[in-house]
């Protein structure tokens, strides 16, 4: 096959509008070394593996090519608090590739400054950029919309974030890196014709489908709705917590975007906090569907110029039936239902989550031992409470429910064995600065096949170590 630099294509950015995009030549990378490369993407993509033997591909991976890249400006609510201008920091569109599912955007983060940086060095660290590739090729194995990892590339340079650490590039894929953050820039700023420009890209590249739609605008904003809603449904059943659902990592095609304090959860907590710099909870488990909606509104307010306000926010008053739609949906296949109704099951989950909120039930394991006690063996998802006579009322309950269902028998392929744990996470961040990245190589490889057992180590599908209940994470990582 090609190799990547035979496949790219100038980013199609820079001809958005002069205000969307500037060109900017990568920072190289000092002694950059491949790391670990993603075979089954590039094959996905229609190139050659990056490989740590053909230089040219290290050094366009890198930063080190010496070729221009683009870097593209956008606003933001952060925490809540708008910032007017924002823009990739840290981030460099090298280009696209024409595929078999599309056009999909080479980025690479942490390649150096950009006029968006804000006073920051442009690089990413070694144990941000790992959690990033674990987590991205993480959610794409549990099926749920993300950006993808291709490759990360080390280097012995350091630089400061909390203490002195090393750094890396990852180099990201995604359809777009487009977010809710471009649109609201132009619409404070008043830039109503690069805004325009910027929907007429998004549409026509995107969602070709909306044009046809008395109001493409519209029809584009009702799609975004529906998209994040169905997205924050995925988040919620398979435990996972992004931690910095700012308007700005918020992607206008409804993917996981931006991986920086994430967490999946361990212990059931609906308010678990998984970023220390949110001390407010903002972006708690159980807060995340409502964010969702208030970035939309946000997002809303944006297109406002555009559109009309009183289709704007009709399309957004659907976004809590499609979350509760989406969510009841991936509830029942969890459960092992053909079907939902909301009379007897919404009763029937409540009365699981408060039980295993008491008493911090570990949700990944939970799900994966249900499959045993829809197949009449209960005593390994039990074994699970302390409480065992109130979890014996709920399985009466649940079995009851189950009775001739035999959606029972596909309960597995919804309910993985693992996720990315923090403790998992840190272990190959530990080994990797040790320079040993086979423990990476490992995780990745059983995090693309989730629901499947017998793959990489068993402790990975068990309990979290003691050790574990040290970690945490931050923005800065």
């Amino acid at each position: 096959m090609p190799t990547l630099q035979q496949r790219l294509l100038p980013s199609r950015h820079a001809a958005v509008h002069a205000e969307f995009a500037r060109r900017v030549l990568p920072t190289p990378l000092p002694s950059p070394r491949l790391a670990i490369a993603n075979t089954a993407l590039a094959a996905s993509l229609g190139i050659d593996a990056p490989t740590a033997d053909v230089v040219d591909t290290v050094a366009l991976l890198a930063g080190n090519a010496g070729g221009e890249a683009v870097a593209t400006v956008y606003a933001g609510h952060q925490f809540g608090v708008w910032v007017p201008q924002l823009g990739d920091g840290r981030a460099l569109l090298l280009g696209e590739i024409d595929s078999a599912d599309g056009p999909q955007e080479i980025q690479l983060k942490g390649a150096g400054q950009t006029p968006y940086s804000r006073m920051g060095d442009g690089r990413a660290v070694l144990r941000s950029s790992i959690r990033e590739y674990l987590c991205s090729e993480a959610m794409h194995g549990l099926g749920i919309p993300t950006t993808r990892a291709l490759s990360m590339v080390t280097s012995p340079a350091r630089v400061r974030r909390e203490q002195m650490e090393t750094t890396a590039v990852v180099a990201r894929v995604s359809p777009s890196f487009i977010r809710f953050g471009h649109f609201e820039f132009f619409a404070h700023h008043g830039r109503l014709e690069a805004l325009r420009a910027l929907a007429d890209y998004v549409i026509d590249r995107h969602f070709p489908a909306c044009r046809a739609h008395a109001d493409p605008v519209l029809a584009l904003f009702g799609e975004v709705v529906a998209r994040t809603a169905t997205l924050m449904a995925d988040w919620q059943v398979v435990g996972f917590c992004h931690g910095v659902m700012n308007t700005d990592n918020m992607s206008i095609l409804g993917l996981t975007l931006d991986y920086g304090p994430f967490g999946f959860l361990d212990g059931f907590d609906a308010g678990h906090i998984c970023n220390h710099s949110d001390p407010s909870g903002r972006y708690a488990w159980d807060r995340q569907p409502g964010i969702g909606q208030w970035n939309l509104a946000c997002l809303a307010s944006a297109l406002l110029p555009l559109t009309g306000q009183a289709g704007l926010e009709t399309a957004l008053q659907r976004y809590t039936d499609l979350f509760e739609t989406a969510l009841a949906a991936r509830f029942a296949a969890k459960l092992g239902l053909a079907d939902w109704q909301d009379e007897r099951d919404w009763p029937l989950l409540t009365a699981l989550l408060e039980q295993m909120n008491v008493e911090r039930t570990d949700w990944t394991l939970f799900w994966r031992r249900l499959g045993d006690f829809a197949a009449q063996r209960n005593e390994a998802v039990r074994d699970l409470f302390v409480d065992r006579e109130r979890f014996d009322r709920w399985a009466a309950d649940y079995r009851r429910r189950l009775h001739g269902d035999a959606a029972v028998r596909a309960m597995q392929a919804v309910n993985p064995r693992i996720v990315l744990r923090n403790w998992m996470a840190e272990a190959a961040i530990r080994a990797a600065e040790q320079g040993d990245f086979s423990p990476m190589e490992a995780l990745a490889a059983a995090l693309a096949q989730p629901y499947t057992d017998g793959i990489g180590d068993a402790a990975w599908a068990g309990l979290p170590p003691d050790w574990a209940d040290g970690l945490s994470v931050s923005c800065s990582s």
